[in-house]
């Protein structure tokens, strides 16, 4: 599975995205993570990711972000805080499994 990562300038969230994929390989879940900035987002998104997540100090372009998702049909989440650290990875995880069902 794709997940894709936006933050402001696409660097802040390269620590997030490994965190996520370390927390979903130890579950056994497959994923691929990415990181983008806003300005790469909406072409980005159309790249056949699952889904698109949206780091929390950028939650004020929240709306437009989810806009762009949606239109090339991908589901897109605010993170939460608590799960936009290393250690949080496991509750981002849990965020991502909420949103797309259990994952395998």
């Amino acid at each position: 599975m794709k997940v894709l990562l936006v933050c402001s300038a696409g660097m802040s969230s390269a620590i997030a995205a490994k965190a996520l994929h370390d927390a979903a390989a130890k579950q056994g879940i497959e994923m691929e993570v990415n990181e983008c900035s806003t300005q790469a987002f909406a072409n980005e998104i159309k790249d056949g990711y699952a889904i698109g997540l949206v780091a929390p100090q950028i939650r004020h372009r929240f709306d437009t972000l989810k806009e762009q998702a949606q239109a090339a049909g991908v589901p897109c989440i605010l993170i939460q805080p608590q799960g936009y650290t290393p250690l949080g990875a496991p509750k981002l995880l849990a965020q991502v499994k909420k949103e797309l069902g259990e994952l395998k």
